[in-house]
């Protein structure tokens, strides 16, 4: 089974766009018989995604720091939940356990896992799609910061282009190659 790496917040928002957003990431994944790899806590969009994949008979794997189990809630009803001695731990066996990424509205964590991985992608430490979840608008100024950049000469046009971004889960993982199956 492919899995997709999900990053997003352990808070949900402002507003219900987020959350059904989050839903319909996890609709679009069970459409494809995708495995969802993700931080493994029960709250915010983390829980929404999990919540919705576990709900419609689909893989979910968390993964979090021993650290965070009582902090963040672990999702005690996953596939299977992983506990990693730190950060750097988890954020390894996230990427190891994918097929490919997505980054859904978040915090500094989303951020910060995002521009890892597209580090690594530059890096060629990696070859894995990597896509943006842009709902409501949420990532715009991050887009044309990225877009800047290239502009700027601070990054290169090859390496933006490993950033895939749509504001539909299901045309974002397209995009990154994952198909929706042939009906029957």
């Amino acid at each position: 089974m492919k899995r997709i790496c999900v990053y997003c917040g352990s808070r949900s928002g402002r507003g219900a766009g987020y959350t059904e957003a989050a839903a319909a990431l996890s609709d679009a994944l069970c459409n494809r018989d995708l495995g969802l790899v993700y931080g493994g806590a029960s709250v915010g969009m983390m829980g929404t995604v999990a919540d919705g994949v576990l709900a419609r008979g689909g893989e979910a794997i968390g993964v979090i720091p021993e650290s965070l189990v009582s902090q963040e809630v672990a999702h005690q009803g996953l596939s299977e939940l992983i506990v990693t001695p730190d950060m750097h731990e988890r954020k390894k066996v996230m990427a190891d356990r994918a097929d490919g990424f997505i980054a859904m509205p978040g915090g500094l964590g989303t951020l910060e896992e995002l521009f890892e991985i597209l580090t690594w992608a530059q890096l060629r430490f990696h070859a894995k799609p990597c896509g943006l979840l842009n709902v409501n608008g949420y990532y715009d100024s991050l887009v044309a910061f990225l877009d800047n950049a290239v502009s700027e000469g601070f990054i290169h046009p090859d390496h933006r282009a490993f950033l895939k971004v749509a504001d539909d889960p299901a045309a974002l993982l397209e995009m990154l190659g994952f198909q929706a199956p042939e009906p029957r």
